[in-house]
């Protein structure tokens, strides 16, 4: 399935932090969020063709150091 242009997708990992993710030109954007504000996530690279389904998997295997007993990847809304 195809995720349209300017689709964002919110994830909270582990309990600790917020990213959020957008399809723009092709490809994932992701951005740090927190208290009405957002900044440039560069450190997080996802796959171009990964479809929306599978990022909390891929964020997942990136922030794996952030995890604690009981605390997950979750999407939000």
């Amino acid at each position: 399935m195809d995720t349209p242009e300017g689709a964002r997708l919110r994830f909270e990992l582990y309990g600790r932090v917020v990213v959020e993710v957008e399809r723009r030109d092709g490809r994932w954007v992701a951005s740090y969020v927190g208290e009405g504000r957002r900044r440039p996530a560069e450190d997080v690279r996802l796959p171009p063709e990964a479809p929306a389904d599978s990022l909390a998997d891929h964020l997942d295997v990136l922030f794996h150091e952030y995890a604690r007993p009981g605390t997950s990847v979750r999407r939000l809304r």
